[in-house]
């Protein structure tokens, strides 16, 4: 079972990200304060639910969630200062973006760039073990997808309503095939070797 937070004695914003190891598209992020009563039966890590649950639950915690918010960094940006550090300028923005201001961030996975005065932790795995991470997991891959499957359409080729940007076998044939989209990641090779590397990283 979940747990609602890291702490409780804070005003605490679970913080998550989606597509961080995708070859197009953006990376989103979002940052999410629940209330302490907050209870969903199905919430988890974003990555152990389907589609439907997943937006079941967005709409779920977009109503009854303190304060929520996403944003995203674009591929342009991605290149420029990489996708770790493009990452955590997501959540940032995400966190800039709360209407209630947290007194403190619990941040899904390893490594964190400081937010301004707001103390943090990051926690491996968090998205698996608090309630707020979670559903800023949920709210940044759903989010996320919405924006895939829209720009899906201009570029049908690469199958982005189905991998949503991520280096599937028939998304890698297609940009060796057609060429890069204008949302494409530059700086992600789309050869097997580096596509191993980023999966070695997420994973």
């Amino acid at each position: 079972m979940l747990l609602n937070c890291y702490q409780q004695e804070f005003i605490e914003a679970g913080c998550d990200e989606a597509g961080r190891g995708c070859l197009a598209g953006p990376v989103f992020a979002a940052a999410v304060i629940l209330p302490p009563d907050f209870v969903a039966g199905e919430l988890n890590d974003s990555k152990k639910l389907n589609h439907q649950q997943r937006e079941k639950l967005r709409l779920i915690i977009e109503q009854e969630a303190i304060a929520w918010a996403v944003a995203e960094v674009d591929n342009i940006e991605i290149d420029k200062i990489n996708i770790l550090n493009a990452s955590f300028l997501a959540m940032h923005r995400a966190i800039e973006k709360l209407k209630v201001q947290p007194q403190y961030l619990s941040i899904d996975g390893n490594r964190f760039k400081k937010y301004p005065d707001i103390p943090h932790a990051c926690i491996v795995k968090g998205d698996g073990k608090y309630l707020n991470i979670a559903a800023a997991s949920i709210l940044a891959k759903t989010h996320r997808d919405e924006f895939m499957e829209r720009i899906a359409a201009e570029y049908p080729h690469y199958q982005w309503h189905q991998n949503k940007g991520y280096p599937t076998i028939a998304h890698r044939s297609a940009a060796l095939d057609h060429g890069l989209s204008p949302y494409h990641r530059k700086t992600f090779t789309v050869s097997a070797p580096q596509l191993k590397l980023f999966s070695e990283i997420e994973g």
